[in-house]
């Protein structure tokens, strides 16, 4: 089995309270013999289904290809949270990129959210989104920088975060180690499995080709791309590598500014009552822990909590312990509450926490790295993908501008090198520093 697989029995979903409460799609075929068409979409992911939905309405013949099932990846597995921005302060990105690059990345990640909010109330209304996502810091000085970009916000912007303290951010989350924070009422969350199967039954009706358990072992550059699988093959004008944490072997350039990393979530018991005493509002909650915690309710009423991470292509024998920890930390009066459901999921990061877009080929496109923001980002950028192969590429032009620089070591030394720091990093989260 792939390593990139060997937490997962092949073609099955995880065991998650997602793939418990989605309506199950039935299984694409696997691809057999010779296919044709104008695009071949390497990922079953937000990132490919996008661009595989928005290049199909635009009336390209369009084939997808997925190593598992549609939405199997980070795209089922994640925290849900529809994000502001990037995985950078704005004002930060500002003194990177410079004001107008800055300015004009605002908008794309503002129309990503629109897009998202558009594809889910259209494609996949039980995906439930909501509006509101509250960023909490553990301590006064991270309040004080969080409060800062809030007026930044505003002042350059006219984006309202409302900044809280203490008393303001435990009437929204019974959490005591939490001293203030801010609330993004532009930002929100879905049930992102329901959310990926929405998107792969619009790409189907759009006339999309499907097929899954069809991993792509190589591709053959020249005029045509050639995709080879197992049992088949895809011969098209263009190609899109939409794989994202699974990117391992497909595109070298690609593998060594892209590093997969695995999180991990829970589902408590159904709280009941108590749901409301946990988390008075219906809204997400990300905090300022380098290894970040985030958690929401369901519709039944259980926690969904997100912490701890692992590098490498194996996930803990128990994850329910492993999350355990930071969420009897945020959460002390949740001691030994029962949790129903525990899963994990790849992810891609990048060095700068900035999406990689790349273009191996004149007509091969490949983006990764959403680093958390992908939920969003991700099918934004499919979007601009499909865009881009009809020649309308200006808007993805700035997006491949950001910077992206390989892991050290490449693509052989990365993982254990970023084991390194971030290890140190959660330890300094341990310890309170």
């Amino acid at each position: 089995m792939n390593l990139l697989y060997a937490n997962d029995k092949r073609g099955q979903y995880p065991p998650s309270w997602y793939a418990a409460t989605a309506e199950a799609l039935p299984e694409f075929p696997a691809l057999k013999g010779e296919v044709r068409a104008d695009l071949c979409v390497i990922g079953g992911g937000y990132t490919g289904l996008s661009a595989a939905l928005h290049a199909a309405q635009a009336g390209l013949w369009v084939v997808l290809i997925d190593a598992q099932r549609v939405g199997f990846g980070a795209s089922g597995r994640n925290g849900g949270q529809v994000g502001s921005g990037f995985n950078k302060p704005q004002s930060e990105l500002e003194q990177k990129l410079g004001r107008d690059d800055a300015r004009k990345l605002w908008e794309m990640a503002e129309a990503a959210k629109a897009l998202t909010r558009e594809l889910a109330a259209r494609y996949a209304p039980d995906a439930n989104y909501k509006p509101g996502v509250l960023h909490a810091d553990w301590h006064q000085s991270e309040v004080a920088h969080s409060h800062a970009e809030a007026r930044f916000m505003d002042e350059q912007y006219e984006y309202a975060l409302e900044p809280l303290g203490t008393e303001a951010v435990q009437a929204i989350v019974a959490a005591p180690g939490y001293k203030g924070g801010t609330f993004d009422p532009g930002a929100g969350h879905l049930h992102p499995l329901r959310y990926a199967f929405g998107l792969a039954r619009a790409a189907e009706a759009a006339g999309v080709q499907i097929f899954e358990r069809s991993a792509a072992h190589q591709i053959t550059r020249g005029d045509k791309v050639r995709v080879a699988t197992e049992t088949g093959f895809v011969l098209a004008d263009h190609l899109i590598i939409a794989t994202n944490g699974y990117s391992a072997g497909l595109e070298r350039k690609l593998a060594s500014r892209v590093m997969p990393i695995n999180n991990f979530i829970v589902a408590t018991e159904p709280l009941g009552p108590k749901a409301e005493e946990i988390l008075r509002r219906d809204v997400a909650v990300a905090d300022s822990k380098f290894v970040i915690n985030y958690f929401r309710l369901s519709e039944d009423k259980r926690l969904l909590f997100g912490g701890g991470e692992s590098y490498g292509y194996k996930f803990p024998r128990d994850i329910a312990s492993v999350v355990r920890k930071p969420m009897e930390q945020v959460f002390p009066q949740l001691a030994g509450v029962s949790i129903d459901y525990a899963w994990g999921g790849t992810l891609a990061i990048t060095m700068s926490r900035l999406p990689h877009i790349g273009r191996p080929a004149p007509n091969i496109l490949s983006a990764a790295g959403f680093s958390g923001h992908g939920v969003a980002l991700a099918g934004f950028t499919g979007k601009l993908m499909a865009e881009a192969i009809r020649g309308e590429g200006a808007a993805l032009d700035l997006f491949g501008r950001l910077p992206t620089p390989p892991f050290p070591g490449g693509g052989m030394l990365r993982s254990p090198l970023l084991t390194l720091a971030m290890s140190w990093y959660a330890m300094r989260d341990r310890l309170g520093i």
